[in-house]
């Protein structure tokens, strides 16, 4: 599919597809005339991009992940990204969690006046 069907599909803009692509986390074909030319399963690619990016993660972090996901070799340096981002969610976490908790009081004391 072009980049144009991606973009629709997923909802990301072609221009996001193509930083994507120039920092190594998507692969396309191009055709004679050099229009990019993706695979189905790029659908999958776009959404886990998408989510690790809305967790915070760095797109360099990404490409370090998806290498992994691709070739199935795990390296010292995966291990320790991964090792590194799943601290960070869980520090984020903690931290919306207070921030829920401390806006539910607010809601029961807003009820009560």
């Amino acid at each position: 599919m072009r980049i144009g069907e991606l973009g629709r599909i997923t909802g990301v803009s072609a221009r996001s597809l193509r930083y994507y692509e120039q920092q190594g986390l998507l692969t396309s074909v191009r055709t004679p005339a050099g229009q990019r030319v993706y695979a189905p399963e790029t659908i999958a690619r776009v959404g886990l991009i998408r989510t690790l990016l809305a967790a915070g993660l760095t797109s360099r972090s990404i490409a370090v992940l998806i290498t992994c996901e691709d070739t199935g070799v795990v390296t010292p340096e995966m291990v320790r990204v991964v090792e590194n981002e799943y601290a960070r969610v869980e520090h984020q976490m903690d931290e919306l969690g207070q921030a829920r908790t401390r806006l539910v009081a607010l809601l029961k004391q807003m009820d009560i006046a």
